[in-house]
C-alpha cells in the first residue's frame, strides 16, 4: 500500500492517508465487536437469581417495609389456661412472641408488640393497636388447654376470608415443623380476630396440659422452631395456591396449599369449650342456689305477708263487727222525739 501510495503524486498520497485514517474503526466500535464476540458472563442477571430464589426469599425482597403486629396471650394477673395448671400460657406466648420478634427483624420487617412485658392489655386495646397499622397483618401468639389431658395438636384460626391465606401458610409450616397433630385451621369469631381490619390469625402452639406438649414448650429449642416456622408462614403468604389451582395435578414447589378449615362459629369444639361449659355449670349452679335462696326468702316474706295479712283482715273484721254493733247501740240510744 505505502509502495503504490509513493508512486502518486504528493497531493494524491495525502488524500489517501486522511481517507484510509477515517476508514479505520473506532475504539468504540472495537470494543463493541469484541464484545458481542466475547463469551456469555458467568455472573447471572438479576431476574435469573430472583428466578431461583426461594419463593419467600424472593418475596421479601420485595415487602421489606411491611408492618407485622405479634400479640403475645394473656399477661399480667392472666395467666391464660384452665384454673390449675400447672405451666402458665402466659410466659409461653410472651417468649415466642419475642423470639419471632427477633426472627422477622433479621428479615427486615418492622415489628409491633401489643406487650413486651407481663402485663394485662386489654382485648380492646390489642385489637385498636393492630387497626393502628392499616397496611399491617396481625398474628396471636396461643397455647391451648383443655381439662381432657389427652387432647393435643396445632391449631390455626382466622375468621375474614382475605385473613385465610395467612392462616393457610402459617398452619401449614407449623403444623409441619411441630411433632404435634395437626388439628387443621378453624374459623372462629374470636374479638381480636373478628374486630381487627387487616388480616389476622391465631395459631394455638399446643396445649399446655398434655404432659408431652408442655414439656416441649418448655424447651428453648422447641420455642425457637415455633417462631421459626411461624416467620416461614409469614412470609410465605403471598405464594398460598387458590382453591382452584389448590386441586389441579401440577402445582409448584414453592407452592403453599390453601388448607381447609372447619367453620366453629356456630359449632363447639368438645375440648376447648368443656371448661366453659363447666364455668356455666357452676355459674348456673351458683345462680339456682341463689334462685333458690330467694324464693325460698321469698316464700317466707309470702307467708309473713299472708299471716299479716290474716291478721289485719282479723283486725278489720274485729273492728267492723265492733263497729256494727256500737252503730246498733248508738241507733237504739238515740233519744225519742216528742212525736213518739
Amino acid at each position: 500500500m505505502l509502495r503504490r501510495l509513493c508512486c502518486l503524486s504528493p497531493g494524491i498520497t495525502m488524500m489517501c492517508l486522511v481517507a484510509s485514517v477515517f476508514a479505520l474503526p473506532s475504539p468504540q466500535d472495537s470494543k463493541a465487536r469484541r464484545g458481542s464476540a466475547a463469551r456469555p458472563s458467568p455472573f447471572p442477571s438479576a431476574d435469573a437469581t430472583a428466578a431461583r430464589l426461594p419463593h419467600d426469599a424472593s418475596a421479601q425482597s420485595g415487602r421489606p417495609s411491611t408492618t407485622i403486629v405479634i400479640d403475645a396471650g394473656h399477661g399480667g394477673y392472666d395467666r391464660g389456661g384452665i384454673p390449675g395448671q400447672r405451666v402458665a400460657e402466659k410466659t409461653m406466648t410472651l417468649d415466642v412472641a419475642q423470639r419471632l420478634r427477633s426472627v422477622l427483624v433479621a428479615s427486615g420487617y418492622r415489628v409491633i408488640m401489643t406487650r413486651d412485658t407481663d402485663v394485662f392489655v386489654p382485648l380492646p386495646t390489642r385489637v385498636a393497636i393492630a387497626n393502628s397499622y392499616p397496611n399491617a397483618i396481625f398474628i396471636c401468639i396461643h397455647f391451648n388447654s383443655a381439662t381432657r389431658t389427652g387432647a393435643n395438636g396445632i391449631e390455626t384460626y382466622f375468621y375474614s376470608s382475605e385473613s385465610l391465606p395467612l392462616a393457610s401458610a402459617i398452619h401449614y409450616y407449623v403444623a409441619g415443623g411441630a411433632p404435634s397433630p395437626n388439628r387443621g385451621v378453624r374459623r372462629r369469631g374470636y374479638y381480636v380476630l373478628r374486630r381487627t381490619r387487616i388480616p389476622a390469625a391465631l395459631v394455638e402452639c399446643g396445649f399446655l396440659t398434655n404432659p408431652t406438649e408442655a414439656q416441649y414448650a418448655q424447651s428453648v429449642d422447641y420455642r425457637q422452631k415455633l417462631a421459626e416456622e411461624i416467620a416461614r408462614g409469614i412470609r410465605g403468604r403471598g405464594s398460598v395456591a387458590s382453591a382452584s389451582s389448590s386441586t389441579s395435578v401440577a402445582v409448584n414447589s414453592a407452592t403453599v396449599p390453601l388448607q381447609p378449615f372447619i367453620d366453629q362459629t356456630r359449632v363447639r369444639d368438645p375440648d376447648l369449650s368443656r371448661s366453659k361449659r363447666s364455668a356455666k355449670r357452676s355459674s348456673k349452679s351458683k345462680s339456682s342456689k341463689t334462685r333458690k335462696k330467694s324464693s325460698v326468702a321469698s316464700n317466707d316474706s309470702d307467708t309473713e305477708k299472708t299471716s299479716s295479712a290474716k291478721k289485719k283482715s282479723t283486725r278489720k273484721h274485729t273492728q267492723s263487727s265492733d263497729d256494727e254493733s256500737g252503730n246498733s247501740t248508738k241507733k237504739k240510744s238515740f233519744p225519742k222525739t216528742t212525736e213518739d
